[in-house]
């Protein structure tokens, strides 16, 4: 029992379980079972060059050291990103919360009441204050959220006949740089034409579906903009804004202006710097766009007794079931900061939101007058947070980093000041000395702010927001405590049972790994300080790039992509770079598998590229010859091949590299969707089955929790080939010599969340890492086995074996009148999540328990799916009044006077032994989605609406 070991901790099954499993499973030994499920000529012939584990206390010392490199200044480079204040009620009982950041994407809503109810309140946050109809429940950052308004106002002008054949789209100079660079680089794919300018001499012609402000611009200049927009409207050119979330607060909402689309970052809500992220993105627009949305939308339903419910509403939450009509490949959001951060507005309220918008304006105001009073001319007529000092700006540079201050410098003349909510009296006394000493002038001291009134009266605030009685209750630590106790209660997450999703590797998050995002020296650094400043979190992400390039057998990774489908869309963006640097534009044809992740096609659309679907063999492997001939039907044109491996049907396909070497024959490069990695690291890799690039999704393989939804991280590793056109970014050089435009807003994307798989790998080591993908397969293989007879198991390998994960067929029992979504839901009554539901095969279950469920836990999950096979053979099709169409059954129902169901309430709620030492209630009965969808609300709206509707 060597409890240095990190493995130890993080691999579920004991040494004692192995023999007992392997002989469930049918074989002598692991290594015979690895054989008999990973082809041979792809297993790695020798062990992967890894630094040795460190143990947890080891990692601790090393990742609290490394922390002492960053050098937190004071900094005010705004630019979209702002030091904030994260109320410790929320760090604790949410982000240090287990119940809060291992929760799944809430697909089974009955047992996620807790974090739709917090997103609902982000939701309403948003409208309330961007003045839209509707709201979804978060993106990934800023920049990626205009990209996507972006695409949004490109894909609604088709419905109106005078403006489908425009094609530009107008962009402020104002626009923050990073924006810029996401528009710049979603744009060419598509044949959009970005036309950057001054609004003041737009000519408002034919040839633009859209425009893009910000507000403030990136200069912090407040522009009213009502008189703009009023021209747009007529000329029938739809308009989207990026605004900052703390300025509506005081500045009126683009909504009232009849504006299309508003985007922004709820960052400055109390969420860390973290370098550049994860950061919750916000989208809102009309409700005529509701169809387009990309996202997720959190809606109001009724159950099966007509109470009210939540759950994700319409099919726009996941616009890649679309696939290739999708017009945006978006399937993760950042779930855990938009909860955090709708639970700063819950906890400020109105008027606390008023006081701290009141002081960052205040106190700019103050510092622009102390510092025209020693002489400097300030720029800014108008603003909010940001001034902008003309001076010998290399000059004040020098001086303020001296004194451990960062301001932003957008030309040798000016110095840019952002204010922000941890700003104090203390501090713009430094600024002013810095200052005046550039100048050699005695500083002034400032004893108190002055009342600001730099915001012009024609867009001056007028309107109320967030009058529900969400965000005027729980203004005490101790309400708001209790609440989001109360949701957290309603929600079904990992810290109370497995949750076995196949295609999306619910594992340990271990408290390790989690500790060193709640230290300030991580937290608290600008994604643009110069790089000397942050070499903490330079030495992190080299090394994590380094592990991440031997693990995937490939030359170089980009950890910008923050996403899985980020990552799909960089992977092929940088495969479509390579193709024009050899002068082969026209090779724009991505093969797809009919079984591949939905985001596949989505994003190579979005690349730019045409899809040709391949088909499946009867066994669900890629039909070969089918991919040989079209293939060779589109040789000239061949751009790439999207492969998930091992299949998204849970198979190690045997035929991979010669599926791979048909492609590079016909001029194609290989692009392997790294969804299925957990079944891949320091066994196999990307680079032995032939693949040119990988995503890896780090919320999955890599151990970053789900966190509800997101954050995600979805790096991308290529081939020696492919690494000059990794991505780059405006303002911190990164990326290759031929470097594509960015992906995402920040340099290296979410930075922050790096530090936990840099964490994960650091502390299993090679060791660990493949006996991590060991026990992945073998727990796998032990459910398929202890699930004989009772379910069949839908596709495997040719000697029988299922990969990480399988697919249990659940269409055989529509003959006694049981749909899979039956078996999802009776589940809830034996305290488990249920699997993922028909996915990649409509009336299936796709199982994948991963390495760091123990044995005991699989069991009682394998005997509550026997148990409800037992009861659906029980069932008869001509009495749909039964345990499983009454599921989930709540506490309430239960304890009822009156039951008049022909089973007991023992049956009902506590059909196993095991249950009652452990019960998770779920908070409301079947929620009733179509209902939901003819009625659509999408904030907080008092009881009234809801009963109305």
């Amino acid at each position: 029992m060597n409890t240095d070991s990190f493995a130890l901790r993080h691999i579920g099954p004991r040494r004692s379980d192995l023999s007992e499993m392997l002989s469930v499973v049918g074989v002598d030994s692991m290594d015979q079972l690895i054989y008999e499920t990973i082809p041979n000529d792809i297993r790695l012939k020798e062990d992967l060059t890894l630094d040795t584990a460190m143990s947890e206390q080891e990692y601790l010392e090393h990742i609290t050291e490394l922390s002492s490199k960053n050098k937190v200044f004071k900094t005010y480079i705004g630019l979209g990103y702002h030091q904030a204040i994260l109320p410790p009620v929320i760090q604790r009982n949410i982000l240090e919360n287990p119940g809060w950041y291992t929760a799944y994407t809430p697909y089974q809503a009955e047992i996620a009441q807790g974090r739709l109810e917090a997103l609902l309140n982000y939701q309403t946050m948003v409208t309330d204050l961007t003045g839209m109809e509707l709201a979804n429940a978060s993106l990934l950052d800023e920049a990626t959220a205009v990209a996507e308004a972006m695409s949004l106002l490109f894909n609604v002008r088709e419905r109106e006949q005078k403006k489908n054949n425009a094609s530009k789209f107008f962009v402020s100079e104002e626009i923050l740089p990073q924006n810029l660079a996401l528009l710049q680089t979603r744009s060419e794919p598509l044949g959009i034409e970005i036309v950057v300018g001054n609004t003041d001499e737009f000519d408002f012609s034919e040839g633009y579906f859209g425009i893009m402000l910000q507000y403030p611009g990136k200069t912090g200049k407040v522009h009213d903009y009502t008189a703009f927009i009023e021209k747009a409207k007529k000329a029938q050119i739809k308009v989207a804004v990026a605004a900052d979330i703390l300025s509506l607060v005081k500045l009126e909402s683009p909504g009232n202006f009849g504006v299309d689309v508003v985007v922004g970052t709820t960052q400055r809500f109390g969420i860390p710097l973290g370098y550049g992220g994860p950061h919750a993105a916000y989208f809102a627009t009309k409700e005529a766009y509701k169809r387009s949305i990309p996202g997720r939308i959190i809606g109001v339903t009724k159950d099966m007794d007509n109470n009210r419910a939540l759950r994700m509403a319409l099919q726009t939450r996941e616009q890649h079931i679309k696939r290739d009509k999708a017009t945006s490949n978006i399937c993760t959001a950042q779930v855990l900061l938009a909860v955090m951060a709708g639970m700063y507005a819950v906890y400020h309220g109105p008027k606390g939101l008023e006081y701290i918008a009141d002081k960052v304006h205040n106190t700019a105001a103050t510092l622009a007058d102390t510092l025209e009073k020693l002489g400097f001319y300030q720029a800014n007529d108008t603003y909010f947070d940001t001034i902008a000092i003309k001076t010998d700006a290399t000059k004040i540079k020098f001086l303020a980093e001296a004194k451990e201050v960062n301001f932003y410098y957008p030309d040798e003349e000016t110095v840019s000041i952002s204010i922000n909510e941890t700003t104090t009296l203390k501090d713009i006394n430094k600024i002013v000395s810095i200052f005046a000493e550039g100048v050699k002038k005695e500083t002034i001291k400032i004893t108190k702010l002055l009342t600001g009134n730099k915001i012009p009266k024609e867009v001056a605030r007028k309107t109320e927001f967030l009058t529900n009685d969400v965000f005027n209750t729980y203004h005490s630590e101790t309400e708001l405590m209790r609440y989001i106790k109360k949701l957290e209660r309603k929600d079904l997450s990992l810290n109370h049972s497995m949750i076995s999703l196949g295609s999306c590797t619910m594992k340990l998050n271990a408290a390790a790994e989690m500790l060193p995002l709640s230290d300030p020296q991580w937290g608290n650094v600008h994604p643009f300080v110069p790089t000397e400043q942050a070499e903490g979190y330079q030495k992190v992400l080299k090394k994590l790039e380094d592990q991440l390039t031997e693990i995937t057998g490939f030359a170089g990774t980009s950890l910008q992509p923050n996403s899985g489908a980020q990552g799909e869309y960089a992977g092929l963006m940088v495969i479509r770079a390579y193709h024009q640097s050899r002068g082969d534009n026209h090779r724009n044809i991505c093969l797809i598998p009919s079984s591949a992740h939905g985001t596949n096609p989505a994003s190579a659309v979005m690349a730019g590229m045409k899809v040709v679907v391949t088909k499946a063999s009867e066994n669900g492997n890629i039909d070969v010859e089918d991919l040989r001939e079209k293939a060779l039907k589109h040789k000239d044109n061949l751009a790439a091949l999207m492969v998930t491996y091992p299949s998204t049907h849970g198979v190690y396909e045997s035929a991979i590299k010669e599926i791979t070497g048909i492609i590079h024959e016909n001029g194609g490069q290989v692009y392997m969707d790294g969804a299925n990695m957990n079944a891949q690291v320091a066994l196999t890799n990307p680079g032995a089955i032939g693949a040119d690039v990988c995503h890896l999704n780090l919320h999955k393989t890599f151990a970053i929790p789900h966190g509800g939804g997101g954050p995600g991280v979805g790096p991308i590793c290529v081939a020696t080939q492919l690494v000059p056109f990794l991505p780059s970014n405006p303002i911190i050089k990164t990326g290759g010599k031929d470097a594509i435009t960015a992906i995402s807003a920040a340099p290296w994307g979410s930075s922050l969340a790096c530090l936990i798989s840099y964490a994960y790998i650091t502390m299993l080591g090679e060791p660990g890492l493949k006996k991590s993908t060991q026990y992945a397969i073998l727990n796998a293989n032990y459910i398929k086995e202890r699930l004989r007879g009772s379910f069949e198991v839908l596709y495997t390998g040719e000697r029988g074996r299922a990969a990480h994960e399988m697919i249990i067929d659940c269409r055989p029992f529509k003959q006694n009148g049981i749909e899979v979504v039956d078996i999802a839901k009776r589940l809830m009554d034996y305290g488990f999540h249920a699997p993922t539901v028909s996915f990649p095969v409509n009336g299936t279950m796709m199982i994948e328990p991963t390495e760091s469920e123990s044995k005991a836990e699989i069991d009682r999950f394998c005997d509550a799916m026997i148990s409800i096979r037992k009861e659906i053979d029980a069932t008869d099709k001509e009495e749909p009044n039964n345990v499983l169409k009454n599921a989930p059954h709540t506490l309430e129902m239960l304890t009822t006077e009156d039951w008049k169901l022909p089973y007991s309430r023992q049956k009902a709620a506590f059909p196993l032994p095991y249950i009652s030492e452990n019960k998770f209630w779920p908070s409301v009965r079947r929620v009733d989605d179509a209902y939901g969808d003819r009625n659509l609300i999408c904030t907080c709206a008092p009881i009234e609406a809801y009963m109305e509707a």
